[in-house]
């Protein structure tokens, strides 16, 4: 039986091995049937890598290796977090960081998450203006976009990319905004969805 604190701690600490041990240890036992349980532990222990950072014990380069480190977790899991694919057709949508925001730290986690959650992620990558997108979302038949941004900058390229949508007749995609700067104010300003 997997000590799932004892994971989330692991986690925090930024201590790869124990993870990658652990995590193993609950892929071999029952196929895998604790592997939300253990999504579940990582994620404690990024709020933790969080907080650490927040309170200037851990550094950039602290949240670049846990970024890392929970896109290996989620890799490890993958295979049994997905479920009720039954080969059929994956929901596809588009993720990336918006025009004039290099920042893709935590895009690539929440990419990492969506892909074990069984989501077909189509990664524009940073600095993405909103033609591109609009064009992506039309050439792909996708319906949800997830924008990303982590500098104040990108409520203003997030509310155009919506209005780029917009201006194009594409009322029924969905879009959702993450990010450092993102709020429900924010939500409202550039006209994201809830």
């Amino acid at each position: 039986m997997i000590d799932y604190e004892e994971l989330a701690e692991a986690m925090g600490d930024l201590d790869e091995d124990t993870v990658k041990e652990l995590l193993e240890t609950v892929m071999a036992a029952d196929g895998g049937s604790q592997a939300q349980s253990a999504m579940d532990a990582c994620q404690k222990g990024m709020d933790i890598v969080g907080q650490r950072f927040e309170s200037g014990e851990y550094f950039v380069g602290d949240l670049i290796y846990a970024g890392e480190l929970m896109t290996d977790a989620v890799s490890i899991l993958k295979d049994a977090l997905v479920t009720g694919d039954g080969g059929g057709t994956k929901t596809k949508m588009i993720l990336c960081t918006v025009k004039d925001d290099l920042h893709d730290i935590g895009k690539n986690i929440v990419r990492s998450m969506l892909e074990a959650a069984g989501f077909e992620v189509l990664d524009l990558g940073i600095d993405v203006p909103a033609s591109e997108i609009v064009k992506a979302a039309k050439e792909n038949s996708i319906k949800i976009v997830a924008l990303s941004g982590v500098l104040t900058l990108a409520i203003d390229s997030m509310k155009a990319t919506v209005e780029a949508f917009k201006a194009d007749g594409m009322d029924d995609v969905k879009i959702i905004i993450g990010g450092a700067p993102v709020s429900e104010e924010a939500m409202k300003i550039t006209g994201a969805d809830e």
